[in-house]
């Protein structure tokens, strides 16, 4: 896989020297393009070093060093034939402007312009930038093309500002390019996956929730649309950015969860339950707000509906994957609730442990399967361990298949 990397001007820029380390680590070859501002952040040493390759600064370089000197003024087109995939990371707000309206005034804009394979953009701004109604137009203009944006995420920003607008991390930059290459074996699902929390109303503007990000969830879905599945994804509410190519669905309470499963049942070949379904919900939801008192208070909560369980009784032939985030006694769970939900693979995980789990970009699995077997997926990014499921997934039905 051959792929070009135009880093912006951005302070971000520092952390494209990183994905250059994970593409390569990827087998990628790649081609390090900068902009003029980007090189006022990070030198095109670095890049060079790092690519083994001289980078490109410019349509008409002196060179020298590890700048490349182009030899005509059609390089570009050159360039463009002989390469993969393009990603830009970061993707100022400049970049996205002249990319959406055909501004070709540098080797990485003209570049652009004669590249006719996969594009993948990782913005990366300040927040106010990236919620401007011309960013997002922009944003728009782009995502029609086809092209596959990567995050922004929320965070610190280097202004001092907290929102979005960070640039995604590079492996999971590194991700989504790979996802372009990769083979298409769920061509022919339809796969529904759900992800995120439910809110269960206490009064009109109370609610109870759980610690869910969704991002395991968004991680299962996309990856099943990069390996070519058609994707109904329902989500409850998260903060996160919506996958690229599926067909989302939102829903609130685990009610509407359960309705919206319901309806997208006949149509879906794997059913993957990601979410964290609150268990219980307030009996009545009182029509005001409830006043505070110095008296206590006690809520009456009844059980929310098993959805798990309901789908394990409805499944048919479909291959039906549950969740179950635990903080104790992992093993014995998986095989516990494997069975009694009747699904064809449990997905078990303690929850309590650091850097895995709810909030978490990286997650550590132990995976129970209908035929008795448990396989433990070491910690790793959420999408890697996305693409181990359906790995295991595809193996399961096989086995389950030759078994009948």
């Amino acid at each position: 896989m051959k792929v070009v990397l135009g880093v912006g001007g951005g302070i971000a820029a520092y952390k494209a020297a990183e994905l250059v380390r994970a593409l390569s680590e990827r087998d990628a070859e790649v081609q390090v393009v900068m902009t003029e501002a980007a090189q006022e952040f990070v030198r095109p040493l670095t890049f060079a070093a790092l690519s083994g390759r001289k980078v490109i600064t410019g349509m008409f370089s002196a060179g020298g060093g590890a700048e490349e000197t182009l030899s005509s003024a059609v390089e570009h087109i050159q360039v463009a034939q002989e390469n993969d995939i393009l990603v830009v990371a970061p993707a100022t707000a400049d970049l996205l402007a002249r990319f959406a309206n055909g501004i070709a005034n540098d080797f990485l804009t003209t570049f652009y312009l004669a590249f006719t394979g996969p594009v993948v953009l990782a913005p990366a701004m300040n927040t106010n930038m990236w919620n401007h109604a011309a960013t997002q137009a922009n944003i728009e203009v782009l995502r029609s093309r086809g092209h596959r944006i990567v995050g922004p995420g929320d965070g610190f920003l280097a202004c001092g500002m907290v929102g979005p607008g960070r640039m995604s991390e590079p492996v999971e930059i590194a991700e989504a390019v790979l996802s372009l290459s990769r083979r298409k074996d769920l061509e022919g699902e339809t796969i529904l996956v759900t992800a995120g929390p439910t809110q269960e109303p206490l009064d009109p503007v109370r609610f109870v929730s759980n610690r869910s990000s969704g991002k395991m969830g968004y991680a299962l879905a996309q990856a099943a649309a990069d390996r070519g599945a058609r994707v109904i994804l329902i989500s409850g509410p998260v903060h996160i950015p919506e996958p690229f190519g599926v067909q989302i669905v939102h829903v609130r309470t685990a009610t509407e969860m359960r309705d919206a499963v319901l309806a997208g049942l006949d149509e879906s070949t794997i059913i993957v339950k990601s979410a964290a379904v609150a268990d219980y919900h307030v009996s009545t939801v009182p029509q005001q707000k409830m006043k505070k008192t110095a008296a206590r208070m006690s809520l009456e909560l009844d059980p929310t509906p098993d959805i798990l369980a309901e789908l394990g009784q409805k499944k048919g032939d479909r291959l039906l994957i549950g969740f179950a985030a635990e903080t104790e006694n992992l093993r014995q769970e998986v095989r516990r609730k494997l069975a009694s939900k009747n699904c064809d693979m449990l997905v078990g995980n303690l929850v309590g442990q650091e850097g895995v789990g709810f909030e978490s970009d990286t997650n550590e699995v132990l995976l129970g399967l209908a035929t008795g077997e448990l396989i433990s997926i070491p910690k790793a990014s959420k999408r890697e361990v996305a693409d181990r499921i359906f790995d295991e997934a595809l193996k399961l039905r096989l086995a389950l298949h030759a078994a009948q």
